[in-house]
């Protein structure tokens, strides 16, 4: 398709500057390839380019996921969409996330879908929860998480709330590149402050997601009475209110919060990489604010809230643990010998418990360190009462169905397919 189709002048001139400056080489590495999904969706530098995330791009990606679809679910348009964003945005290519998830919504409006469209920024975990909790088909969040400042992207999620894995990622890229031609509509922006089938599902879900919050809090009378005091950061990104009354649903006082890192800024200007698992090296200015309020955890989430680090004082040193290695030490009760590596206070365990994720490759070298076989340990889970039989019962919980993506089997599901 012609550039002269984009409507979004900054990016049109980056691409006329470097036609009229001679920068061939530059001018085919933005416009002879085109993004692919990665982890659950697309995510690039922002700037002008099929290889880039900018208005064009977008709303490409959102009319091929439209016909997608629109094939996959007969009741697409009566159960709708959700599109959520965070505070990333750069000036030169006249790209925010907001102004990116206004054209994902227009593409769908247009198209007579619901779209539950956020009013405001949201944790990403929001965009998945809204999913599942309204029944929407599938939602994407506008967001680069933790990555530098020059990216974004766009993060898909299916029906059931998970991130999409394929078939689901090739049968839509066939669907971009089937309409690349922008549709009348895709780019009016305008459609969610106009469209009555613009729907703001902000205080329905952060109110539910609170309230399921506190399904996993074990001593709230605990904690109300605790005189622990901690320290949060969200990096310049949109975690702050959220972990707020996060810290409320489980009965803490709210925690205090870096004052230069507070406030969303898309220029990141006190951190060079504004992820939390970095450790240390991100986390001055919290230790530092530790220090002077006598607080013995930091908190930090990332800019988009959907990844957490908890540094905790033990004998006058920070002990940093990732998200990924807490869950690890807290989520699996496999691994028993947590109450080595951290306060036993449960008050802080409750904090841990707030928001985390796994990764195998975490387990993997947890299970190396503390002696165990990996693969050994999840072969017994799936013979555990005998030959392809998962455990029943997790501690004194049922245990309802299991997924194993490894082998792709789902007890969830008809066919038993993950």
């Amino acid at each position: 398709m012609s550039i002269a189709k984009c409507q979004n002048q900054k990016t049109k001139e980056q691409i006329e500057n470097l036609l009229q400056n001679g920068k061939y080489k530059e001018l085919r590495d933005r416009l002879c390839c085109r993004l692919t999904f990665g982890t659950a969706g697309l995510r690039s530098a922002m700037g002008a380019g099929f290889c880039y995330i900018n208005d064009l791009t977008v709303i490409q990606s959102t009319q091929g996921i439209y016909k997608y679809l629109e094939r996959c679910f007969s009741d697409f348009k009566q159960r709708g969409f959700v599109v959520g964003y965070d505070t990333r945005g750069q000036v030169t290519s006249n790209c925010s996330s907001k102004k990116l998830a206004k054209l994902t919504a227009a593409v769908l409006l247009a198209k007579d879908v619901p779209v539950y469209f956020f009013s405001t920024y949201v944790p990403t975990p929001f965009v998945p929860y809204a999913v599942q909790q309204l029944r929407a088909v599938a939602g994407v969040m506008i967001t680069a998480s933790h990555n530098r400042k020059e990216d974004n992207g766009y993060k898909v999620y299916w029906e059931n709330g998970a991130q999409i894995t394929s078939p689901h990622d090739k049968e839509i890229i066939k669907c971009i590149e089937e309409c690349v031609e922008p549709w009348n509509g895709s780019w009016n922006e305008n459609l969610v402050d106009t469209s009555p089938l613009r729907r703001d599902p902000l205080q329905k879900i952060c109110d539910c997601y609170m309230e399921d919050l506190k399904k996993i809090c074990y001593h709230r009378e605990l904690n109300m009475q605790t005189n622990l005091k901690f320290v949060h950061t969200s990096f310049h990104g949109v975690g702050h209110d959220y972990v707020r009354w996060a810290f409320k649903a489980f009965g803490f006082q709210p925690p205090i919060p870096v004052p230069e890192q507070k406030d969303p800024d898309p220029d990141f200007s006190t951190v060079k990489c504004p992820n939390p698992e970095e450790g240390e090296s991100v986390l001055e200015l919290s230790l530092r604010l530790a220090e002077r309020e006598n607080a013995k955890v930091v908190v930090a989430t990332d800019p988009d809230a959907d990844r957490l680090a908890v540094a905790e004082q033990q004998n006058g040193c920070w002990k940093v643990f990732t998200g990924n290695e807490l869950a690890a030490l807290f989520g699996w009760w496999m691994f028993s010998r947590w109450k080595e590596n951290c306060s036993k206070d449960a008050d802080v365990k409750n904090v841990y418990m707030l928001a985390t994720t796994v990764s195998s490759k975490i387990l993997r070298a947890i299970a190396l360190k503390e002696g165990f076989n990996f693969e050994r340990i999840f072969e017994r889970l799936r013979n555990f009462d005998g030959p392809q039989s998962y455990p029943k019962f997790c501690g004194v919980y049922n245990i309802l169905h299991v997924r194993d993506v490894t082998t792709g089997y789902d007890s969830s599901q008809p066919n038993k397919k993950s």
